[in-house]
């Protein structure tokens, strides 16, 4: 085998998996469609900064990347929840010392192929549209976008990394009999403004938090960026009373951030501009099945599992994509039949897994975050866990900082710990009684001791 690689897409995980690989002594060509972002202006308007968790860190100190990472990234301790009244109230993450970290798309994707042009088997291809497969020959079809050129690259493996709306994904679908393939939209859009540091520089709201204004059917979150400033993202029904549609002139516009936002009028200078100039973006989920095809050609990251990003899990599930590839390889020894069988058997009930989560987490962020009952039980989970940490770890912690556990396994624990916690917010008195014996004791005969 001349170990020889073709990657489609050089977007996060495409970019990682090619490290990976070559890092193995595989010759690697990625193939990107967009112009190399690190040589023109990005466009604003769909970022959404990414979160970078346990999961993903795993993935980067599997290459030995993730100091050169952390020098873009800025860690966020927990929830800042903002009422409409303007107050605000703070929820960790976890421990003390746990955190998420906030990385920009661009930012993080630029250094990435950077890290990657820096292995003598990796060369990046920019410009390139994936047209099409050749399965028989094991070849991918490009058409470059500037000069219109064919051409065709032959590969030993080829992995499609092109994110949601993946050309190689579609190029095996069609090819393929019983293809299961499903899309779901959610019915809010998300739209990206921006808060800008303040003069001195100086971050104008709390630096290491995510910053939430939860509304019920809509809700605003914000992540700092290292010039101080907060990227922030709107997500809002796209028809309705209080939607994307209801709000088409600068006025509309206005009215509603001055009863809904209020607290964000002076942060959001540029709001009307931002609004009326930057895109509305839909979010989708995406499943399917298989993930490989004909023991040459696997799908990865977002092409096979994406999901809406309520979790802050869309990269990280990417990237620990590459850290169960290259254990596999270890374990089969190259053996990439028994690599692929395995990779897709063990991460699509994950994907799936990871993909309802998030779908539960957006109503959790939008509708409960400012519920006193919710916090309460998020409080009464907090304590027990700390008195208990080999018998209870919140869903949050299982997904976020506990990366030997795995998606489909934190789901069924979760549903089960939530199974237990409604009998326990029913207790008369739970209000006063929360942190008491008498609920600890009940919690550990719910759970069997």
């Amino acid at each position: 085998m001349e170990k020889k690689v073709s990657i489609v897409g050089a977007g996060l995980v495409g970019s990682l998996l090619s490290i990976y690989l070559a890092k193995r002594g595989y010759k690697v060509n990625v193939f990107e469609r967009r112009q190399d972002m690190r040589k023109t202006r990005i466009s604003a308007g769909k970022s959404i900064n990414l979160a970078l968790s346990d999961r993903g860190w795993k993935g980067l100190e599997g290459i030995g990347i993730a100091d050169e990472i952390k020098k873009i990234a800025i860690p966020m301790y927990g929830r800042c929840i903002h009422h409409k009244d303007g107050s605000t109230v703070f929820q960790p993450y976890g421990k003390k010392e746990q955190a998420i970290y906030s990385v920009s798309r661009g930012e993080i994707n630029m250094k990435l192929m950077d890290l990657a042009e820096q292995q003598p088997g990796v060369n990046i291809f920019f410009d390139e549209r994936c047209s099409g497969l050749e399965p028989h020959s094991n070849a991918v079809l490009f058409e470059n976008t500037k000069t219109g050129k064919k051409s065709r690259a032959e590969s030993d493996l080829i992995f499609g990394s092109d994110g949601a709306f993946s050309a190689t994904r579609l190029s095996v679908q069609m090819g393929s009999d019983r293809f299961e393939y499903n899309q779901h939209y959610i019915e809010a859009g998300y739209k990206e403004l921006h808060i800008p540091a303040s003069a001195d520089g100086k971050f104008r709201i709390e630096k290491n938090a995510l910053h939430i204004w939860p509304r019920g059917s809509f809700m605003m979150i914000a992540l700092p960026n290292f010039d101080g400033s907060f990227t922030v993202t709107m997500f809002l029904p796209f028809e309705g009373d209080k939607s994307f549609n209801s709000l088409k002139t600068k006025e509309e516009v206005a009215n509603f951030f001055k009863i809904e936002f209020p607290d964000t009028i002076d942060l959001i200078p540029g709001l009307l501009n931002d609004f009326f100039e930057n895109p509305t973006a839909s979010l989708v989920t995406v499943k399917c099945w298989p993930w490989t095809f004909d023991n040459k050609i696997a799908l990865i990251g977002d092409a096979a599992h994406a999901i809406v990003p309520f979790y802050g899990q869309g990269m990280n599930c990417g990237f620990e994509d590459c850290v169960v590839l290259d254990a596999l390889i270890d374990k089969h020894k190259e053996d990439w039949p028994c690599i692929f069988t395995e990779y897709q058997a063990m991460r699509k009930p994950d994907g799936d897994a990871i993909a309802d989560l998030a779908i539960a987490n957006f109503v959790e962020m939008r509708d409960k975050t400012a519920d006193p009952l919710f916090l309460l039980q998020k409080r009464i989970e907090a304590r027990f866990y700390e008195k208990y940490p080999e018998k209870w770890i919140p869903l949050y912690s299982m997904v976020t900082y506990s990366p030997q556990i795995r998606y489909s396994t934190a789901l069924k624990e979760g549903q089960r710990q939530e199974a237990i916690m409604k009998q326990i917010m029913a207790i008369p008195g739970i209000e006063v009684n929360w942190d008491s014996k008498e609920v600890e004791m009940e919690i550990l005969k719910l759970l069997g001791n």
